[in-house]
């Protein structure tokens, strides 16, 4: 017998076989799944499931459940669950004789509302479980790859985008590019930056801004990127404003830069305005780190570099009208190249000949600067008043964390000393 309707609602197997529909839950699970949950019901209610069997069809949505019990002489049994009298049995089936198995089939509804309540409750907790697993490992290997999903809710702290299967994806907003605009409906491409799995309850964070967001973009959108023909070596960015690509190949016939940009820029276009108009300069990698911070402090020419190794420091120097060209609009490219060549960079302007008058150590100009401010300054590696004169003032504002109008009041003290 098969029980196929609950006078509630739909059977049990009806309301998994939807699940299985949508959440892609493979039969050996399914039914595996639903055995298990009817057992530990049976052997809540009889104390043991072992001789019981359990059939489900879930392809047609039924099942049915059998007792298995040994006929034993009348007067003589001693475990209702597993044993039954002669008499019983032979009611069920005249010829039984003591010693034979009788199997008869249990209406699993006749076990009361209070199995059937549990039942669903098994079910509904083993299918959530399921579909955790599901989503985590799904997307567990779908970490630093590009994915789509449309926006269902735009909140304050994040935006809810849903795939299409309907599993929610979590942008966070410190991973929204900041010009970034989303409406409802919309569809959005981010890379998955991490899967949580907090008590198995998996969430699937996405990223905008994340530097492996434009190298996914690039790998699809530049063929020798696809076939391994040259290689993204480092990336920095700064969301929605610029970027910086270091790239290289090993056919010396391939021009990396060239082969990325496109002509006029076409392999980059797309991509410039899926990040929301964000420039990207793309440059030649190399294991030359003069070389290289050379070409990522590009388009300035530089003079010389001082390294030194083993803090990661470069000391650039370089003539006064390449300063602003290196350090770019609000210090964005020499932030950007210091992020790519991981190396900390200071850039120096190029005395010129008759500009290396004696200098004077800050020290002496504390009856005209609060002693704090000299403090500050000294502590980033500047001690005179030259050097800071030298230094951009950008670098004076970010690196001794100094306010703009305290900055300024400083260099006019240094400046009219030497006029």
């Amino acid at each position: 017998m098969a029980i196929k309707k609950d006078v509630k609602g739909p059977s049990m197997i009806e309301t998994f076989q939807e699940f299985k529909e949508t959440k892609n839950i493979d039969r050996t699970t399914l039914v595996s799944v639903l055995e298990e949950s009817f057992r530990n019901v049976i052997a809540k209610i009889f104390g043991s499931d072992e001789n019981f069997d359990v059939i489900v069809n879930p392809d047609k949505g039924d099942f049915e459940i059998h007792r298995n019990r040994v006929v034993v002489p009348d007067g003589e049994v001693i475990d209702e669950n597993k044993e039954i009298e002669l008499s019983e049995a032979q009611k069920i089936e005249p010829d039984y004789e003591v010693g034979e198995e009788v199997s008869e089939e249990v209406e699993f509804a006749k076990f009361g509302r209070r199995a059937i309540l549990n039942l669903r409750q098994t079910l509904a907790s083993k299918i959530l479980e399921l579909e955790h697993d599901s989503l985590y490992q799904k997307y567990k290997d779908k970490v630093h790859q590009v994915v789509s999903g449309e926006v269902y809710q735009i909140w304050k702290r994040e935006v809810l985008l849903v795939d299409d299967e309907g599993n929610e994806l979590h942008l966070p907003k410190a991973e929204q590019i900041p010009s970034d605009n989303y409406r409802k409906g919309e569809t959005v491409r981010a890379v998955v930056k991490e899967v949580q799995n907090e008590n198995n309850n998996p969430r699937i964070i996405l990223s905008r801004t994340s530097p492996e967001f434009l190298e996914r973009l690039l790998e699809a959108e530049v063929p020798e990127i696809q076939d391994g023909l040259i290689t993204i070596k480092r990336v920095a960015r700064i969301p929605g404003d610029r970027a910086k690509v270091a790239v290289e190949s090993y056919d010396d016939r391939i021009d990396p830069v060239g082969a990325c940009v496109g002509v006029k820029g076409s392999r980059v276009h797309g991509i410039v305005r899926e990040l929301c108009n964000e420039n990207i300069d793309v440059i030649n990698y190399s294991s030359n780190t003069q070389l290289f911070i050379q070409r990522a402090l590009s388009p300035a020419k530089i003079s010389s570099i001082n390294l030194d190794e083993e803090n990661h420091k470069a000391e650039v120097y370089l003539q006064p009208e390449e300063v602003s060209l290196a350090i770019g609009r609000g210090g964005m490219n020499i932030k950007l190249a210091s992020m790519l060549t991981e190396y900390t960079i200071d850039v120096f302007r190029v005395l010129n000949e008759g500009e290396a008058d004696e200098d004077i150590y800050l020290d002496e100009f504390s009856d005209e600067i609060d002693q704090w401010v000299i403090d500050a300054i000294k502590a980033i590696g500047l001690d005179t008043a030259k050097a800071v004169l030298n230094a951009p003032r950008e670098m004076l504002i970010e690196k001794a964390d100094l306010e703009e109008e305290t900055v300024d009041q400083l260099l006019d003290v240094l400046s009219a000393e030497f006029e």
